[in-house]
């Protein structure tokens, strides 16, 4: 195990009232947390492969926080940033901190890079997938994941869309939100003229009159594609549906309605990416 550089940089929890740790404070109460951090610039990545999914990313930590035992996990994401200081604490000290108990060896307050440009994103990549509305953290970490493990080149978020780089989020994702390009859009579905513009075929998986099965969408060389995957209750809005060029289902048994929009993207992903490109 290597050697933390500057041992003075790890500073043992004295007071949780201690200002420095306010960024690691209640983060359990996501619905108070999460607007000050976006406008702070600020995420927090949990669990050391978190950690250094995000660093390897070229992403900056402000600090990091973990119990005295993991400390040996991270010492070449410590020595990589000598001036960064790492706050210990015992497990209780984490859990009254943090508002739950902190099982996955560490966290660290990040600096969010600058956002990617949407035109630029879109003239590099040929499959992308749309997520409108997502509600649930976990739900949209577990789809990124599936996105980047079977191909698809970036995501584009709407604006009431959840954040990607939510902590939940970010660990659901195991830590492929940092690899994986995604943007945030400003208008919706006002923007899909643009990624039209672009050149995309417009897909959505929602179960309409003239929907097609997934398997029958062929997509040649060359040809770029986008799929709109909806929210987890009322699914694709009215609004998008009228833009796309098709809406698409995946056939279903055993009078089963839908699948969870996690399991339904992975099935999209792996259709659209192992189509010639």
């Amino acid at each position: 195990m290597g050697q933390i550089l500057n041992p003075e940089r790890i500073l043992p929890i004295q007071d949780l009232a201690d200002t420095r740790l306010d960024e690691y404070l209640r983060l359990s109460e996501a619905h108070l947390r999460m607007r000050t951090y976006v406008e702070n610039g600020l995420y927090i990545a949990e669990s050391t492969k978190v950690v250094q999914r995000a660093i390897n990313a070229g992403h900056q930590p402000r600090s990091f926080l973990l119990a005295e035992k993991h400390l040996g996990q991270l010492v070449d994401e410590f020595n990589r940033f000598p001036e960064v200081p790492i706050f210990i604490g015992d497990d209780r000290q984490l859990q009254d901190l943090v508002g739950f108990h902190l099982h996955r060896g560490a966290m660290a307050a990040m600096n969010r890079p600058e956002p990617l440009d949407l035109d630029a994103v879109l003239a590099q990549c040929s499959r992308i997938a749309i997520l409108e509305d997502i509600a649930d953290h976990t739900n949209l970490g577990a789809i990124i994941r599936s996105a980047s493990g079977l191909g698809v080149d970036a995501v584009l978020i709407t604006p009431k869309c959840v954040d990607p780089w939510y902590r939940r989020s970010a660990r659901v994702s195991m830590g492929t939100v940092f690899d994986l390009p995604w943007v945030r859009l400003g208008s919706w579905p006002d923007e899909l003229s643009k990624i039209r513009n672009h050149g995309y075929r417009l897909l959505a998986m929602e179960l309409t009159e003239d929907a097609v099965p997934l398997s029958d969408i062929e997509i040649s060389a060359g040809e770029k594609v986008a799929m709109i995957l909806g929210n987890e209750g009322r699914g694709v809005t009215a609004e998008a549906l009228d833009a796309v060029d098709q809406t698409v289902i995946i056939p279903m048994h055993r009078n089963v309605d839908s699948l969870n929009v996690g399991a339904a993207s992975a099935i999209a992903f792996w259709h659209l990416c192992s189509s010639p490109r």
